[in-house]
């Protein structure tokens, strides 16, 4: 791992005309971002410091801070997500991030709410679209917008939020965007609960009843060997009376499962208040 810079101090900035002149400083070397909404935790870390990976010492890791209120639908949390950005500043500090792109909503959206989106398609009015049918529209919009603001190498996302990553590796196929998506690996607590800026939301029940998301997940993946509807079965006994979204197998591309080889087994629950997704891969 490359070593973060000691007292580098990221350049903050507010708008496109400061990023613009913030990114000029680095012209001709190589370049990653990180898209946030802020509330950073050592997921995020992990996408920084693959960032540094890809483009090394010498090239510009950006991170983003936006809590995009497209990708939010009528009563779900985007007045309570949380909003930490001292915090978030120092991780990137600590991390070695060269520029900070924190607009607020009128910068990034100076007409209002856009008149043109990204229609995420097929896939964008299942799993997680069937429950939240705008969402993917707003994602790939803020992230279409990000990319041609930043104009990175490289765009590192997590696989925690795994069909948001398929989608946008998608729009970046299908337009011809010509950037690099790399997706990293989720990161766990130490008892398997994936990271999620809204795992603070969680009581200290509820952080227990949470964890039967990463067990059915595991089990559903031990049962591997016997078939796609053995995987299925096996996580939805492990996971016992979570209020389940939805809990599916899939292909890699999250299209239907296949009888053998690379697949994909989702999960998304309501634990009290608060709802959380994970996923992983499993081998058929």
């Amino acid at each position: 791992m490359l070593a973060v810079p000691e007292n580098h101090e990221p350049v903050l900035t507010r708008t496109r005309d400061e990023l613009a002149d913030a990114l000029a400083d680095g012209a001709g070397q190589d370049s990653a971002v990180v898209m946030t909404m802020g509330a950073l935790h050592a997921g995020h870390v992990a996408l920084v410091r693959k960032a540094r990976e890809l483009v090394g010492a010498d090239g510009v890791v950006t991170a983003t801070v936006f809590v995009n209120p497209l990708q939010f639908g009528p009563g779900e949390d985007f007045e309570k997500y949380p909003r930490t950005f001292d915090a978030d500043l120092e991780v990137c500090r600590a991390e070695g991030v060269d520029v900070v792109f924190a607009p607020d909503r009128g910068e990034l959206y100076p007409g209002g709410d856009p008149q043109v989106t990204i229609d995420p398609g097929r896939l964008g009015t299942e799993l997680e679209g069937a429950v939240r049918p705008t969402h993917f529209a707003g994602v790939l919009t803020v992230v279409a917008k990000l990319l041609n603001l930043t104009v990175p190498t490289y765009a590192v996302f997590g696989e925690k939020d795994y069909q948001q990553l398929t989608l946008i590796r998608q729009m970046v196929a299908d337009l011809e965007l010509p950037y690099e998506v790399v997706g990293v690996p989720t990161v766990r607590e130490p008892d398997g609960l994936a990271l999620s800026s809204r795992n603070r939301f969680l009581s200290d029940a509820e952080h227990v009843q949470a964890l039967a998301l990463s067990r059915a997940l595991d089990a559903g993946a031990a049962a591997a060997s016997r078939g796609p509807e053995a995987v299925v079965a096996a996580a939805r006994a492990a996971a016992g009376d979570l209020e389940l979204d939805y809990l599916e197998l899939r292909d890699p591309a999250l299209g239907s499962p296949p009888a053998s080889g690379p697949a994909r087994l989702l999960i998304a629950a309501r634990i009290g208040s608060t709802r959380l997704i994970d996923n992983r891969p499993v081998l058929l």
